[in-house]
């Protein structure tokens, strides 16, 4: 049991022997630096539950102080890993004996893959949706954030000792496709992604761009010739015809049809290289041109239940207004689906392919916000019980010291330029602070690679999801603070000391072991060490990688602390120097474990 976990248990038998009462749950936070203490327990809430007049000879009321004194008596008289305590207003702050953390770490310190749950043998499976992307144009920063996010909240859920399946939904149809594959025809000379020199998805969107040229084009002549703005954009000749390939693709025109698959797969096969060098992965792939179509029935089963409404003109709708919600339709008047529908129609059909699914999580940006608490509410009212376990995963948009990007303008950050430059940054100032000697080629481009994809994923996961990130490369390839970069030094540091070793680090720490024996900074590192499982679960539980980064960041400022205060290879007590040794291995194991839950590699050297 963690520390916590024995406190727990014991100041709730305290309370009861002393105040004769229960209580449900004991508070606890990191003792403050200027107090002694390892872990504190606040009293404040006990307050209203402990009155006890009769506890005082003199009939007047505890006051926290005389709580926490009574409270922390009984952990020394009782607890044997409790050595003292102290209280300072409202906190009972506690000392936790050496011996405790030393077999704490003896049990722990060769354990593979220490933090990390198993999944019991009948839980239920997490699917885990992001990227989702467009078919008209490569992937951006945007997607970017959304990968990385989604991405690391599968593995840490993972992590956590959940079955996880990745997918995602590719919106592989619709007016916006049409566009590039129209603009294509009209422009493209039959240009292919070979002949162009591009990757699929750069050339696609180069035609999504020029399409929206030259609307832009037409409706300027359009309102030139007298019409109305509205008038323009609605009769401009380039978007009348993108609305007919659209129905003649609905109505699976051969050549249509033809031209829509060989495009799309130019983009498949863009997007595969991406994700290649993102580092991220799917286990199941859904397509709009697949799931547009289903949740018809479903509609037809909500009739027939009272859960929707059909209006006069045939539309079906559902009334969610007690709710606190509105009406949303999700059947239009000529029977066609809207997005709500399809989404409702492949949420059911992934339980279905999956039937271990117990839960999903959408990672799609805040701007949804209100279209899953409809989706979430629609499906728990159909009767689905998986859909009390459906979160959306909300995160902020990305932006640049330049402002929004524009898809159809052509002014995103397209993904693959991004890690390019991030590399690049990566390979400049790694080249400015010197440390390449013997370092071949191939190991320098390698190591720029993994330090600015390092810094280009801590830069963003490190943030909470809900937050706006506005994104600075240069500052994110900064090897001083809160970075990648500066964990990854500090992992290359630990490594560069375990290849010094030359003698025998199995023997067990401290076997001969009584009073306190450890310095304060092997103490710190392995109250921080401890803490990981227990982060790992409230990452998940929280769906943020946020709190994994800054945990990484943490543990990493206490072991550069450590290794300022003490020797490690130079420490003559041979135990001493074996357990330091050992300690700094563990720490780099921890760290390299976190930042796999980010995606991130770690260099061996730096």
């Amino acid at each position: 049991m963690t520390v916590s976990q024995i406190l727990t248990f014991q100041i709730e038998k305290a309370i009861k022997a002393i105040f004769e009462i229960s209580i449900d749950k004991v508070e606890f936070q990191m003792t403050r630096k200027e107090f002694e203490g390892d872990i504190t327990m606040v009293i404040f809430p006990l307050l209203k539950v402990i009155k006890g007049p009769e506890a005082m000879p003199n009939g007047a009321k505890l006051n926290p102080i005389d709580i926490g004194t009574k409270i922390g008596n009984y952990l020394v008289d009782n607890v044997e890993e409790v050595t003292r305590f102290n209280v300072v207003s409202g906190f009972l702050n506690i000392v936790i004996s050496d011996v405790y953390y030393l077999n704490f770490f003896n049990e722990i310190k060769n354990k593979y893959n220490f933090g990390f749950g198993t999944p019991s043998e009948n839980s239920n499976a997490v699917m885990v949706e992001y990227s989702s992307p467009n078919t008209n144009k490569p992937l951006h920063l945007g997607h970017v954030r959304n990968n990385l996010l989604g991405y690391s909240v599968a593995e840490i859920i993972k992590a956590s000792g959940k079955k996880v399946y990745k997918t995602q939904i590719i919106n592989d149809r619709g007016i916006h496709i049409c566009k590039s594959m129209l603009a294509w025809q009209k422009f493209g000379n039959g240009q292919t992604p070979e002949s162009a020199g591009l990757k699929g998805d750069k050339l696609v969107g180069n035609f999504y761009v020029k399409f929206d040229q030259e609307y832009k084009a037409q409706i300027t002549q359009l309102i030139a010739q007298g019409k109305t703005e509205d008038e323009a954009k609605k009769e401009a000749p380039i978007i009348m015809e993108a609305q007919q390939m659209l129905l003649d693709w609905e109505a699976g025109k051969p050549e249509i049809v033809a031209l829509w698959k060989t495009m799309n797969q130019w983009v498949y096969d863009g997007f595969a290289l991406t994700y290649q060098n993102l580092g991220v992965d799917f286990d199941s792939y859904y397509y709009e041109s697949n799931t547009y179509l289903l949740g018809k029935e479903v509609v037809q089963f909500g009739l027939e239940k009272g859960i929707f409404e059909k209006d006069p003109d045939g539309s079906v709708w559902i009334d969610l207004t007690d709710d606190g919600l509105d009406r949303k339709i999700v059947l239009r008047s000529d029977g066609t689906a809207v997005y709500m529908t399809q989404d409702i129609g492949t949420a059911i059909q992934r339980v279905e392919d999956y039937p271990d699914v117990g839960g999903m999580v959408y990672t799609v940006g805040n701007e949804q916000d209100y279209h899953f608490k409809v989706l979430f509410l629609i499906l728990k009212k159909l009767g689905f019980d998986w859909a009390e376990n459906l979160y959306h995963l909300s995160y902020g948009m990305v932006e640049l010291p330049s402002g929004k990007m524009k898809s159809r303008e052509g002014t995103v950050v397209d993904a693959d330029e991004l890690m390019e430059e991030m590399t690049l940054t990566a390979e400049k100032i790694s080249t400015e602070l010197g440390k390449l000697d013997g370092y071949s080629e191939v190991e320098k481009a390698k190591l720029f690679k993994m330090i600015g994809l390092g810094a280009l994923k801590y830069y963003i996961l490190k943030v909470d999801p809900k937050k706006q990130i506005l994104f600075n490369p240069e500052e994110s390839v900064d090897f001083a603070g809160n970075t990648g970069p500066f964990i990854q030094y500090t992992y290359a540091r630990i490594q560069s000391i375990l290849r010094k070793v030359d003698f025998d680090i199995v023997t067990p720490s401290y076997p001969e072991i009584s009073g306190e024996v450890l310095h304060s900074k092997e103490k710190e590192l392995l109250k921080q060490i401890e803490l990981y499982p227990e982060v790992i679960q409230n990452a998940a539980d929280n769906y943020s990688p946020a709190l994994i980064a800054n945990y990484t960041y943490d543990l990493v400022k206490e072991y550069n602390s450590f290794y300022q205060a003490v020797s490690i290879l130079g420490e003559e007590n041979v135990s001493k120097k074996i357990f330091r040794v050992q300690l700094s291995k563990k720490v780099g194991e921890t760290i390299k474990s976190a930042f796999k839950l980010l995606g991130i590699e770690m260099p061996e050297r730096m």
